[in-house]
C-alpha cells in the first residue's frame, strides 16, 4: 500500500455554465500517470502496473477534484487507480465472480430472481472501479440495446412473472437518452411490468447526466421508479451529487443507494457512519453493503466476514436503523442476495 501524509483537497476551478454530460465524458482522464499528477503523486508513477493491468483507467475530471491533493490514501482515487497487486492470482478470485452468465436468457438479458430481470444495458461507464465485479464481462456479445433491445423485450413479453426491469451494465446512463426512449417505448406493451429499476453510478461521478432531458423522460415514464446509485464514501458527495439527486427525486424516483466493503476505503465504522448520514442528506437511503464480489485483480480490496460483522454492529449502536445497510454477499446461483 502507497502511504504518505493527507493534503488538503485539490480547488475546484471557479464557477463556469455546467458542460454537456458527453463533452466531460471525452475529457475523463484516462492516463494513470495523468491522475497522479493531477493528485500531486506523480513520483509514484514508477509504481503503476504496465497496461492498468488489463483493465483500462477511467475516472471524470470532476470526480478527480473531489480527491485530496498528495494523499495516496484517499478513498476516492484508491477506488479508481491501477495497482500492481491487481496482477496478482489468488485462488476463488474469478472472472465471473456472480454467475452472470449463467444466467443469461436472451442477448443482454440475466434472469436470476424471480420477478425481476436485469438488462445489461451499456458496456461503458464513466468511471472504470477497480474492484468492479464485471471488469471481465464480454461486452462486445451482450448488450440489451443491441437491435432496438429485440431480443430483451420479447424475453419480458414471454414471461408474465416479470414484474421489475432492472438496467445495469457497465452503466446503464451511459445511453442516450434516446436509446433509453427507444426502451421505454417497447415497455408500453408488456403490462407486466411496472416498475423500472435503474442501477447507475453516473449521478455520483458525472452528475451531469441527470440534465433537462433525461429528467424529462424519466418523469414522463408510466411506472414506478427506482434509482439504485453507488458511492462507496462520503467524500464523493458534493453540490454537484445533491443536485442531481434531488432532480432525480422530483421526477417520482425512489433513491437507493449500494456499496461495497472495501478494504483502505470505507472499512472503517466511522466512514461507514459517515456515508450514511451524508447520503440522506442527499435524499438517498442506505440499501445494500454488499461484500466484495470475488473478481479476479480485486482481492487487495477485500475485508474479511467477521470485520465486515463487527462494523454492522457498531452502525447499529450509533445510527437509526433505516441508515443501517443490509450486509450481503452475491453468490451465484442464489435465489436472492446471501444476508450476512
Amino acid at each position: 500500500m502507497i502511504t504518505a501524509s493527507p493534503g488538503p483537497r485539490i480547488t475546484p476551478p471557479a464557477s463556469t455554465p455546467p458542460a454537456d454530460w458527453r463533452q466531460l465524458w471525452r475529457e475523463a482522464v484516462t492516463d494513470a500517470g495523468e491522475l497522479l499528477e493531477l493528485v500531486g503523486l506523480a513520483h509514484l508513477a514508477a509504481g503503476l502496473p504496465p497496461a492498468d493491468a488489463g483493465f483500462a483507467l477511467r475516472v471524470p475530471r470532476g470526480f478527480v477534484a473531489r480527491m485530496r491533493h498528495g494523499d495516496p490514501r484517499d478513498p476516492l482515487l484508491l477506488q479508481v487507480l491501477p495497482q500492481l497487486a491487481e496482477l496478482d492470482e489468488v485462488p476463488g478470485f474469478v472472472a465471473d465472480a456472480v454467475g452472470d452468465l449463467a444466467a443469461r436468457e436472451a442477448q443482454g438479458v440475466l434472469h436470476k430472481y424471480h420477478g425481476r430481470a436485469l438488462l445489461i444495458a451499456s458496456g461503458s461507464c464513466a468511471v472504470n472501479c477497480r474492484y468492479c465485479f464485471r471488469r471481465h464481462f464480454p461486452y462486445g456479445e451482450e448488450m440489451a440495446a443491441a437491435g432496438q433491445w429485440r431480443q430483451a423485450l420479447e424475453h419480458l413479453r414471454r414471461d408474465p412473472t416479470i414484474g421489475e426491469l432492472i438496467l445495469s451494465g457497465g452503466d446503464p446512463l451511459a445511453l442516450s437518452t434516446a436509446k433509453l426512449e427507444e426502451l421505454a417505448r417497447g415497455l408500453t406493451g408488456i403490462p407486466h411490468v411496472t416498475r423500472l429499476r435503474i442501477h447507475s453510478r453516473l449521478p455520483v461521478v458525472l452528475p451531469e447526466r441527470i440534465d433537462d432531458a433525461f429528467v424529462a423522460w424519466l418523469e414522463a415514464l408510466p411506472l414506478q421508479k427506482v434509482v439504485v446509485l453507488h458511492a462507496n464514501h462520503a467524500n464523493e458527495f458534493d453540490d454537484g451529487v445533491d443536485a442531481a439527486c434531488a432532480r432525480l427525486r422530483a421526477a417520482g424516483a425512489t433513491l437507493l443507494n449500494q456499496s461495497v466493503l472495501l478494504r483502505g476505503v470505507n472499512d472503517d465504522a466511522e466512514a461507514l457512519a459517515a456515508l450514511s448520514e451524508r447520503m440522506f442528506a442527499a435524499g438517498v437511503l442506505p440499501y445494500y453493503l454488499h461484500q466484495l464480489d470475488r473478481v479476479q485483480g480485486a482481492a487487495h480490496f477485500e475485508v474479511d466476514d467477521a470485520r465486515a460483522l463487527a462494523l454492522v454492529e457498531a452502525l447499529r449502536a450509533r445510527l437509526p436503523g433505516y441508515l443501517v445497510p443490509k450486509l450481503v454477499r452475491e453468490v451465484g446461483g442464489d435465489p436472492s442476495k446471501r444476508p450476512l
